[in-house]
Parts: structure tokens; C-alpha cells; sequence
């Protein structure tokens, strides 16, 4: 799959789903990781049946390269993604921003180019870092830095699923294949992903948000909640709120995948 030259760096994508027809473009971005390279098996079930969906690697993971001399920030990643769009001519996209920082791109991206934002789906998201966020964020850098990745793992997996699905799939979630594994041996790129994390912050901007937007708030969300999400439904106009009450930070187990790919798909079709 194709690597190109974007902000002066190489960043590398796919496109997956049907090459003509269908029922439009998605982009699907989520956490400290990346759905190519085979993670496209993650996506919502049918979303490439009937979508045209693109998906990255971030600055410094999976096959995209960095630039360690400019400063992280949300809207950094978020020309990334506008520059790609427009090298392939892209419009008109919904933005499918899952497990914090994709949804805090989609966001800057529909205030710096709406046109380029068909709709818009946040999940585990915020529009600024509280401080009990921010602590959370800086934890999970440090405990990859002073202890290394594995270690990092298997916190951020503890507060990421629900009890009962970690104790049935712990082996498959702690280790090399395991969550957040591009991350291995990348702390700097880490590093820098967690400080574009903690400066996000549209909170004032928010009205500024015109395109149709569904916020989905987990309730059993340890990291972004409906503490966070709540004020991304209230600020953004017209947004659309539905709560997922069994959810944890990830979406994990069939059961609440079919959910999910049942919600996101009831939303597409409307815009």
C-alpha cells in the first residue's frame, strides 16, 4: 500500500471496500495505534461492504515517518490527515474518530476544513484534557518510559476492558501481538503522541462545529467517559448523544461489536 509525501514526511495509508459505487468515504482513526498492516479486521463489521474506508499510520508508528523538530499537537495530526485527503482528492468524508485521539483529530479537522466532513463520530473522546485525564495520560507515558512496554500494556489494558473479558482473553491481550504493540519499542513516538494528547483543547471552539455529529459516551469508561464526552454532545450543535452503558474504552466481545457496527452504520446511512 502506497506511502506518500505529507508535511514534509512520509506517511503511509490503505484504502479498503468497494474501488467504485458504494455509499460513500469514511475515514476510521483511533488510539495509540493503527488499523492497517491487517488491523483492518477491527474495523465495524460491513463498514468496507459499503464504504470506501481510509486508514493511517500516525507520525512515528506502523510505516509513517516524523519529524522529532516540530512540536506535537492535535492539529499537526490533523494537517496530516487534510493533506492526505486532498492528495486523493477526497471530500465529503465521515470522520470515524474511536478510543480518544482519532476523535480529537476528527474534531480539529471539521473546525480547519468542514468541507472536507461529510459527519463525524467521537468516541472516548474530549475536547480538553481534565486533570484527572491529563494524570492518566502522563501515567501511561511514564510506566512505558520507567518500565517499559509491556508493562505499559498491561495497565492500559486493565483500564481499557471490562474485567470480565480481560480474564477470558488475557493471553491474547498482553504480549508482542497483543494491544498498542506498535508502541513496542517506540517510546519516543509515544511520547509525542501523549503530548498532542494533552494539549488538545477545543473547548471554546466547539460551537464552531457545524457538521453532523453522533457522540457515543461508554459508561463503564475508566479514561473517557461521559465525563468527557458529555460537553462534546452539549457543545456541539445539533450532536447527537447515545449511551452505551456496558462499554468500557474499547469496544471488545461480538456481542457489543454487532452493537456498535449496528449504531455507526444507523448513522452513516442518515448523512
Amino acid at each position: 500500500m502506497p506511502t506518500v509525501q505529507i508535511n514534509g514526511r512520509d506517511m503511509y495509508f490503505e484504502v479498503h471496500g468497494p474501488a467504485e459505487g458504494g455509499a460513500g468515504l469514511a475515514l476510521c482513526i483511533g488510539g495509540w495505534g493503527t488499523y492497517c498492516h491487517g488491523g483492518e479486521r477491527h474495523l465495524a463489521r460491513g463498514l468496507t461492504d459499503r464504504y470506501r474506508v481510509l486508514i493511517i499510520d500516525y507520525r512515528g508508528i506502523g510505516a509513517s515517518t516524523d519529524d522529532p523538530g516540530r512540536e506535537p499537537a492535535m492539529a499537526l495530526h490533523a494537517a496530516d490527515v487534510i493533506g492526505l485527503l486532498d492528495h486523493l482528492g477526497w471530500s465529503r468524508v465521515h470522520f470515524v474518530g474511536l478510543v480518544g485521539m482519532g476523535a480529537c483529530i476528527a474534531q480539529e479537522v471539521a473546525l480547519a476544513r468542514p468541507d472536507l466532513v461529510r459527519s463525524m463520530v467521537n468516541m472516548g473522546a474530549w475536547a480538553s484534557a481534565d486533570p484527572f485525564l491529563y494524570g492518566q495520560l502522563e501515567m501511561f507515558r511514564d510506566i512505558h518510559r520507567d518500565s517499559g512496554f509491556f508493562a505499559f500494556q498491561k495497565h492500559v489494558c486493565l483500564m481499557s476492558f471490562l474485567p470480565d473479558y480481560y480474564n477470558a482473553n488475557r493471553d491474547k491481550l498482553l504480549g508482542p501481538q497483543g494491544p498498542w504493540s506498535e508502541l513496542n519499542g517506540r517510546y519516543p513516538a509515544h511520547e509525542r503522541l501523549v503530548a498532542a494528547c494533552l494539549g488538545h483543547d477545543v473547548s471554546a471552539r466547539l460551537k464552531q462545529i457545524r457538521v453532523p455529529t453522533l457522540v457515543i459516551h461508554s459508561g463503564q469508561d475508566q479514561v473517557t467517559g461521559p465525563r468527557t464526552t458529555l460537553p462534546l454532545e452539549h457543545g456541539i450543535p445539533g450532536a447527537e448523544g447515545v449511551l452505551m452503558g456496558d462499554v468500557a474504552h474499547v469496544v471488545a466481545g461480538r456481542e457489543q461489536k454487532a452493537a456498535f457496527a449496528k449504531l455507526l452504520m444507523s448513522f452513516l446511512e442518515r448523512h
